[in-house]
Formats: C-alpha cells, sequence, structure tokens
C-alpha cells in the first residue's frame, strides 16, 4: 500500500511541475508592488470562499490558521498537491479579450508529531507578476511615435513550517513561519530596436504568523469553533541589477543597483465556525493595514484592504471496517476582496462565488477534490480592465499511518 502511495506522489509531483510551466495570463493589477497578492486558500478552504480561520478539522491541512494544526489525528501523515486552471475575459474601452492558463498552487504535508502538537509544511505562491503593457514614445526630435512594449514576470513564492500547539481541550495556539523569496522581473523594448533594457529584482524574507483558535459545544450536536490571526509588517530589501541584452539574450551592459524596499503591512483576521460533523457553515474577516506604508506612484496608492468570506459544507459519512470515515462532501461559498491597491482613484473590488466537491478513495487513503469559482475584479471606467474569470482548482490529498510501531512501543 505505501508502495502505492509513493507511486501517486511522483506522478502529482510530476503533474504540478508541468502545471506551473504554462503560461498565458496578464493581468494590469499585478504591476504594482510586488505584484498580486494571493487571496485565495488552494486546499478544501476553496469552495467555502478559502474561509478557514475558526475551522478545526481534522481531515485537511488548514494554513488559514497554524493553530489548526493541532487537531491532526495521531499517526496520520498527510500529503496535498493543488493545481488551478483559470479563464478569463478581458473588457474595458475598445478592449475585449480571452485568455487561459494553468499553474501549480500549492505543495503540502503534515503529520502529528505529538498528542499536542501538530505540523504543517508547503510551498505555495504568494504574489504573481505577469503582464504586458504597450504605449507610445516620441523620439527627440522627430515627433515620430513608436511603440514601447514593456513586460513584468515573477513574482514571489512562500515556502511554510507551521506548528499547532493544544494547550487544553479548548484551545490551541500556532505559528507560522513563512519564507518569501523570488524574482520580479521587467523588460523594455522600443520600437523594432533589438535590444531589451531589463530590471531584475529579487528578494528573500522571513515572515511570520501567529494563531488561536477556541472550540466548545453549544448544544448537545453543535460545536462553535472562534480563531484569530496575525501576520506581522515585514520589511523587504529588493536585490536590484539592470541589464541592456539583444534579442539572443547576450548581455551589453550589467550594473548593480542600490537596493529597493517594500513593507509588507501587517494582517489581521477573524474567523468562525459552527459545525455538527455534517453541516458546518463558517465566515472569516481579514484586514490588511496598508494606509501607512509604501510611497504613492503617479496614478495610484494603497488603502486598508478588506475580505469577507463565508461558506457552508454538507459532509455524508460511510462505514469502513465498521469505523465512519468522511464521504463525499458538496461545499457552497462567497467572499468579497476590497484590494488596498487604488488606481487612478478608482478602488478595485473582487467578488466572487464558489462550490466545491470532494470524494474519497475506497480506502480513504486519498481524496480528490474540485472546487469552481466565478467571479469578477476591476472596473472599467477611468480606462482600467475588467477581469470575468473562472477558475478550477484540483486538488489530491493522501493520507498514510506512519509512526505506529514507533508510538506504541
Amino acid at each position: 500500500m505505501r508502495k502505492k502511495i509513493y507511486t501517486c506522489v511522483t506522478a502529482l509531483l510530476l503533474l504540478a511541475g508541468a502545471a506551473k510551466a504554462q503560461h498565458g495570463l496578464n493581468s494590469i493589477y499585478t504591476a504594482y508592488g510586488i505584484g498580486d497578492l494571493e487571496t485565495r486558500d488552494y486546499s478544501r478552504n476553496f469552495g467555502l470562499g478559502s474561509t478557514g480561520i475558526g475551522r478545526r478539522n481534522s481531515g485537511y491541512l488548514n494554513e488559514q490558521n497554524p493553530a489548526s494544526y493541532s487537531a491532526l489525528p495521531t499517526q496520520n501523515f498527510m500529503f496535498d498537491v493543488s493545481l488551478k486552471a483559470q479563464y478569463l475575459n478581458y473588457s474595458g474601452d475598445k478592449v475585449t479579450q480571452t485568455a487561459s492558463d494553468l499553474n501549480f498552487k500549492r505543495l503540502a504535508l503534515g503529520f502529528k508529531a505529538a498528542r499536542w502538537w501538530g505540523i504543517g509544511a508547503g510551498i505555495t505562491p504568494f504574489s504573481t507578476v505577469d503582464y504586458k503593457l504597450l504605449n507610445n514614445q516620441f523620439i527627440t526630435g522627430t515627433g515620430n511615435p513608436v511603440t514601447a512594449t514593456t513586460t513584468g514576470t515573477g513574482g514571489l513564492n512562500r515556502a511554510y513550517i507551521s506548528n499547532g500547539f493544544q494547550l487544553n481541550k479548548h484551545f490551541s495556539v500556532g505559528v507560522s513561519t513563512g519564507f518569501l523569496f523570488g524574482p520580479i522581473d521587467i523588460s523594455q523594448t522600443v520600437g523594432s530596436d533589438s535590444l531589451a533594457t531589463q530590471h531584475n529584482q529579487y528578494t528573500f524574507k522571513p515572515n511570520f504568523t501567529a494563531g488561536a483558535q477556541y472550540v466548545t459545544k453549544v448544544s448537545k450536536d453543535w460545536q462553535l469553533g472562534l480563531g484569530a490571526t496575525y501576520r506581522f509588517e515585514t520589511h523587504m530589501k529588493l536585490q536590484q541589477k539592470l541589464n541592456i541584452v539583444n534579442q539572443d539574450n547576450v548581455p551589453y551592459y550589467t550594473e548593480q543597483l542600490a537596493p529597493g524596499s517594500f513593507t509588507l503591512p501587517a494582517e489581521f483576521g477573524g474567523g468562525l465556525s459552527l459545525t455538527n460533523g455534517t453541516i458546518t457553515w463558517v465566515a472569516d474577516y481579514r484586514h490588511q493595514q496598508w494606509n501607512t506604508l509604501n510611497d504613492k506612484g503617479l496614478n495610484y496608492y494603497y488603502q486598508d484592504g478588506q475580505r469577507f468570506s463565508t461558506g457552508i459544507e454538507y459532509a455524508m459519512s460511510r462505514q469502513y471496517y465498521n469505523r465512519p470515515i468522511e464521504g463525499l462532501i458538496l461545499q457552497a461559498g462567497f467572499s468579497y476582496n476590497k484590494s488596498p491597491l487604488v488606481i487612478k482613484n478608482t478602488t478595485i473590488h473582487d467578488v466572487s462565488g464558489t462550490l466545491g466537491a470532494s470524494l474519497p478513495s475506497k480506502t480513504g487513503q486519498l481524496r480528490y477534490y474540485i472546487g469552481l469559482e466565478a467571479g469578477q475584479r476591476g472596473s472599467t471606467s477611468n480606462g482600467l480592465i475588467k477581469e470575468t474569470y473562472v477558475n478550477a482548482v484540483f486538488n489530491f490529498s493522501l493520507r498514510d499511518i506512519w509512526f505506529l510501531k514507533r508510538l506504541n512501543q
């Protein structure tokens, strides 16, 4: 059985690598700061509007609150891979275009180190830079316009190790130690010039998130969960280099520039859950404190960001060797995100609805999950672009019983 699981893990890793190679989306909203910050969670929380701060469940890895890892079952090892397919329609002033893409979104594992201590680790995208801008520039002395092309690629990833500690039967705390790293590359060409100017940035910085959860019975069948998280403010140093290269990417000129800086603000969140084991309702609120941070651009600035989300789940149960396990799971959710980014005095809103379904294999060791999301982001006013999107998330989760002999000794 364990050999079969290792084979599945290898196949999923290869699939994730192939998905990461796909690339086809462009968004003007990724051109600012360190890119478009990821607000979705690509675990089983996805179909619930990516809601899970107050949820305590032993069936999956919940990075929305590191305190939740203390609920992982003893002697179990969990492994997750998530992929995301996306379809986008862009609309604006004389603009109508579509695009699609497939990307790796999550690799995670977790296990119980002790009865009161759970550990999770993984890697997931933290921000995305992916845009292409065309504008006219005038060459001095000629008065003739030429087309300048600016392309941005890259973004930051987040690798993390999370620990959750159960202090008593009601209260748990946790901390997630993340490492933000990755390149942000901006390239510009003018007209038919075979030379390109490249501005390359790179950063590596630790980032910490603390969490707490409290659960209690409110009746014979219903349990209430309350959760809170706090992500600490992080000051990033961006290493910068300027390259001038030809069409074959051979450098003509290279210069190491003075480091830049960017401040990722503090974020606090709160969530609650209400469950009887079959029906679960969850709701979250997150607030990012951008107002006093980072310089204003020529046509943009930052404000405090807010995100509201809620969802409901129905979980059927089934018997496996005379013990109950989760069977088919159905979900529905909603989210509203007020982006901290304000462009041309226009606030960027993102509104979406989600659905999710999960089904275990016959033995319950492998679980398949699909989440669907449809929504809109942005506006067509002030020359901006409205994005109408459909996202599909595919998650594969493996669970195996490990450490049995060691723990029984």
